[in-house]
């Protein structure tokens, strides 16, 4: 973010009444004077900071409840969807290595302020990369729940207009928004506007999206994280890679995953009796989406039938069901 920016986001904070807001971005502005060598301009604004810090009531102020949500307005409607989410990561079943990625991201974005003040960064631009169902978009909302902030989901039947330069416009008003009120703002499906500017479908207004999205990205230093998703990584541009500060992949579950998300969705019924082996072998190649799915219909059956257990044959069906149902 510039010194311009940071003003416009303090003035913006400061008329919508969001002292934590104002605070967060002065402190944002103090790492950047840092960043551009101004020590002692950086160490007095960290001290005006300090201080505003110690005049106000401490739980209230520093993030007990969540970050206040302003609802898109104006020309932002129709561009970004806002909603608060309940999802937390413990309600994800996710191998241990994508667990401690993801509290990586969740460790620094807390503790952002002792990062900014020696002029580093928290990671807050991740692209995540994996098959359908895989758990991208929970992870974006499990993020947003985690930190307590406002999740916005960008639309891009909004945002993609017929007009020449009209898309880039677009997507200016919500690099602008990353910038005045900070959430989670998520691009799923990312390749639609990160395709490759070289692909055989190229065309001018692509390549000039595809520009814009590069230079918004690589300029923003704001507090906001934006997660971009894609099914198909294969079709994104290379220079894209290099702009995220993290790209995590999801696979499709292994057998420990499956389990997991079975006995998760499950928890309420009785499941000793439930042959693992030739549950696991069933819900080989099934996406997590898919998994949770079939135990939601298991659950369904049991209910309806009165029974306190899930039994093998009911997972089975489901099971295969659900890879019928996608192939």
């Amino acid at each position: 973010m510039t010194t311009a920016r940071h003003i416009v986001a303090l003035l913006q904070s400061h008329i919508d009444g969001d002292e934590d807001r104002f605070l967060s971005v002065a402190t944002q502005l103090a790492a950047h004077e840092a960043r551009q060598g101004h020590g002692k301009l950086a160490q007095e604004l960290r001290e005006l900071v300090d201080a505003a810090k110690g005049k106000s009531s401490t739980v209230a102020r520093r993030g007990a409840g969540p970050v206040p949500m302003a609802q898109p307005k104006g020309e932002l409607v129709g561009l970004l969807e806002a909603r608060y989410s309940d999802i937390r990561l413990s309600s994800m079943v996710l191998k241990p290595e994508l667990q401690d990625r993801l509290a990586r991201v969740l460790r620094e974005q807390r503790q952002q302020e002792r990062l900014r003040a020696r002029g580093l960064s928290p990671r807050r631009k991740l692209l995540l990369v994996g098959p359908p169902g895989a758990g991208k978009t929970m992870t974006a909302a499990a993020l947003a729940g985690e930190l307590k902030l406002p999740l916005f989901t960008v639309l891009y039947d909004g945002l993609i207009g017929k007009l020449m330069g009209e898309t880039a416009t677009r997507l200016r008003l919500v690099f602008d928004a990353v910038a005045m009120q900070r959430g989670v703002y998520f691009f799923d499906e990312f390749d639609a506007i990160g395709a490759q500017r070289a692909g055989p479908n190229d065309v001018g207004e692509i390549r000039r999206v595809l520009n814009s999205f590069l230079q918004f990205l690589e300029n923003d230093d704001g507090p906001s994280l934006i997660i971009a998703a894609t099914n198909h990584p294969e079709l994104l541009d290379k220079a894209l890679y290099r702009r995220f500060d993290d790209v995590i992949t999801y696979d499709l579950p292994d057998p420990s995953v499956v389990q997991g998300i079975i006995e998760a969705r499950l928890a309420t019924f009785d499941l000793k009796s439930i042959e693992w082996t030739s549950v696991l072998d069933s819900a080989a190649h099934l996406s997590q989406a898919e998994v949770a799915r079939a135990a939601d219909e298991a659950a369904k059956v049991a209910v309806l039938d009165d029974h306190d257990g899930v039994t093998t044959a009911t997972l089975l069906t489901a099971l295969t069901e659900r890879r019928a149902a996608i192939l």
